[in-house]
């Protein structure tokens, strides 16, 4: 019996050795001993299981402990995984928002192309109209046959220029006349060039040019006055009005505008100067002076001797002459000079007579 209690006592021993100093020493009867050493076996299991249950609390407190480090990082994970949807959430609204803005901007640039590639279709079916014409008259065109059609077609349109202009010519006959004058004009040859160069010149008095056999002799027709010879003045206008619708019918025959155009009349025909920088004034005035140059209203010119003004009446030859020259150049040849109205007019039916027009 004492071999067996004498672990416990030894244990009951050291703890009370242990709490000596706070606990007093306490006396036990013999008879008590085994009854307490069975009280303290008892507090000492109970106290191992405490210590054992306060390990596994202690345990499970530290398991506890990591699993609400573990889920308070979580949370912060997760607030920190919520803002970022947050943010993500604006910016995909953001997209959504220019995606429709584009989306609508692409619907408008869709029907703005679709209109296009609808003109476009038209465009290219015009051009493939016009390609197939192309192609029909290059074929016309094409080798020695197009050609000679064009020479044709252009050989029977300078034909029939030279047959009007000829019966201009029946019409309006420039012809030389014997007789002499104190003044003299310069008349070129008939051999004149397209080039403008001369194969001879020759003075030749100015009355021995006349049209219908009228003369017309420009240098006293400027020193013409009121009082001058009524049926030389007469003679000089008729000649100037068939100058003049001589000029009108060979322009509208060639296809050419004249630069000055004439208000046919007979003897009392006019020449419009459609932008005069200066015009000159009626000597019946008594003023020596000149409309304003800023005048850009046409001006007419009359090809007769109006009263005393013999000054517009001479610029109106002028202005008739440089219609000559101008008909002149379009076939390609010079003017015989700015006083030379006869001579030029023959000139200029002489060269669209030739066989070098036809070649032209």
């Amino acid at each position: 019996m004492m071999s067996l209690s004498s672990e416990p006592r030894t244990t009951a021993t050291k703890e009370k050795k242990s709490s000596s100093e706070l606990v007093s020493v306490k006396l036990i009867e013999w008879e008590d001993y085994e009854q307490e050493v069975a009280r303290l076996w008892s507090l000492s299991s109970a106290l191992k299981e405490a210590r054992e249950k306060k390990e596994g609390l202690e345990g499970k407190l530290h398991s506890l402990n990591q699993v609400e480090a573990e889920s308070l990082s979580r949370l912060n994970v997760l607030e920190e995984i919520r803002e970022r949807v947050g943010a993500r959430k604006k910016m995909m609204e953001s997209l959504s928002d220019r995606l429709q803005g584009a989306a609508e901007k692409a619907k408008k640039e869709e029907q703005r192309l679709g209109a296009e590639v609808r003109s476009l279709l038209v465009a290219g079916t015009a051009l493939s109209v016009a390609n197939k014409q192309l192609e029909e008259s290059n074929r016309l065109l094409a080798g020695e046959s197009g050609f000679l059609r064009h020479r044709n077609l252009q050989k029977m349109l300078r034909l029939r220029q030279q047959f009007m202009i000829s019966q201009v010519s029946l019409l309006y006959s420039v012809k030389m006349s014997p007789g002499r004058s104190q003044d003299q004009e310069l008349e070129s040859l008939p051999s004149t060039s397209k080039s403008g160069s001369y194969a001879g010149s020759k003075l030749v008095n100015p009355g021995s040019l006349t049209i219908l056999g009228l003369h017309l002799t420009m240098l006293p027709f400027t020193k013409m006055s009121f009082f001058s010879n009524k049926k030389e003045v007469q003679r000089s206008a008729t000649a100037l009005g068939y100058v003049a619708h001589a000029v009108s019918l060979i322009s509208s025959y060639l296809k050419v505008p004249i630069r000055y155009p004439v208000r046919l009349g007979g003897s009392h025909s006019y020449i419009i100067d459609p932008s005069p920088s200066i015009e000159p004034v009626s000597s019946s005035m008594g003023s020596s002076s000149t409309t304003s140059q800023s005048n850009v209203k046409p001006v007419e010119f009359p090809l007769f001797l109006d009263g005393q003004d013999t000054t517009r009446a001479a610029y109106a030859v002028f202005l008739l002459n440089k219609d000559l020259e101008q008909l002149l150049n379009y076939i390609g040849v010079k003017s015989l000079g700015p006083r030379h109205v006869l001579a030029n007019l023959k000139e200029l039916v002489r060269t669209v007579q030739s066989a070098e027009f036809l070649e032209s």
